[in-house]
């Protein structure tokens, strides 16, 4: 995931959005060597209701919709919002999606070189995920293990529609005046409903005009699924100047949290408690800041090619390895290919940000 606008560095943004990627990079080890994700263990310890990975794209949503809020509200201009947060996602997507098609598909295909390079696929596949579009997954002749995820290229991409759509909603909120905390509130409201309510069933009858509405309310659930992650931090950045961030509150949220697995509401409850407690881990004055950026911000590069790192793996294992080889050599190149990205790509564009005015300061109380 994108994570958000660069933030002051006396928080641990930076470490948990690390840990948010090595989550995701984790649980698809194994969905990538086993096919399956029924052995990974958050999917044992709450009972199948989620995976970890699961949790750190949640916990991405989260830290983007604070740090979202934050952009709009110093920078108050669509177009300069707009910049920053094209720059934060597209130059370092582009190359990866140029990286998969051109790089690693060839090396993969069972297709002659000068074949592969005929067939539309490769330059769809760029053009569609570069406009957030996931509908070409697959690449001609392409085939990394023989399970349920051996055909696609890169797993991890889907998120960012929903990512860029909220940023969206960020500015439209901004843009008439209702980026407020009751607005926020009532997005989180929404947003839970969507995760714990199944989307309204079109019926078997009906004329064009109802089928384009049902349609729509589906999207708009399919949107709302992710909505609460992101409206959280939306919230919890309003409330900043507050006690929000109070450790009775922390406490609150983890007795929640294991409550929610015995009572099968751990994604229903998740913005509540996970979301909230890796923020108030983040803001936390007492927990000196680490320092997860020394190398660079490297989470959205592990994130972006982390499953095409672990596809490639185990193709070079002959299609069989165990998860935990594929977790650490993905890891491994996946945070060799994000140090590139970051240093040629990512750290370049984003000095082309139009500059942003100082925020007002609150002291989050993170006691």
């Amino acid at each position: 995931m994108s994570g958000a606008p660069a933030a002051p560095r006396d928080n641990n943004f930076d470490a948990l959005r690390l840990l948010a990627a090595i989550s995701v990079i984790f649980s698809h080890s194994f969905l990538i060597a086993q096919g399956t994700q029924d052995h990974e263990p958050l999917i044992w310890l709450t009972g199948n209701q989620s995976i970890l990975g699961l949790c750190g794209v949640f916990v991405f949503f989260a830290i983007s919709g604070y740090l979202v809020t934050q952009s709009w509200e110093r920078t108050a201009s669509a177009p300069r919002y707009l910049m920053k947060r094209c720059l934060r996602i597209f130059p370092g997507l582009i190359v990866a999606l140029i990286v998969s098609a051109f790089v690693l598909a060839p090396l993969v295909t069972t297709l002659p070189l000068a074949d592969y390079l005929a067939r539309p696929e490769p330059y769809l596949y760029v053009a569609g995920n570069a406009a957030l579009s996931v509908k070409v997954h697959e690449l001609p002749g392409v085939l990394f293990v023989d399970n349920q995820v051996g055909l696609v290229i890169n797993g991890s991409l889907w998120t960012l529609y929903y990512e860029f759509l909220m940023y969206l909603m960020v500015m439209a909120l901004g843009l008439t005046r209702l980026l407020n905390v009751w607005i926020c509130l009532l997005l989180v409201a929404f947003g839970m409903v969507c995760v714990g309510v199944s989307a309204p069933a079109a019926p078997q009858a009906s004329g064009f005009l109802a089928a384009k509405i049902f349609d729509l309310l589906g999207w708009l659930w399919d949107v709302g699924w992710l909505l609460s992650f992101f409206a959280i931090g939306m919230v919890l950045y309003k409330l900043r100047g507050t006690r929000v961030f109070d450790g009775r509150v922390a406490l609150a949220a983890v007795v929640l949290l294991v409550a929610s697995i015995f009572i099968r509401q751990f994604i229903l409850l998740f913005p509540l408690t996970g979301c909230y407690l890796a923020l108030w881990l983040a803001l936390n004055p007492r927990i000196p800041p680490l320092r997860a950026a020394r190398w660079g911000d490297l989470s959205y590069g592990l994130y972006i090619y982390g499953w095409p790192s672990e596809q490639l793996v185990i193709w070079l294992k002959g299609g069989h390895a165990a998860w935990w080889q594929v977790f650490g050599a993905g890891l491994l190149l996946a945070g060799a290919l994000a140090f590139v990205s970051w240093h040629v790509i990512e750290a370049r564009a984003l000095r082309l940000k139009p500059r942003t005015r100082p925020a007002p300061a609150f002291a989050a109380n993170a006691g």
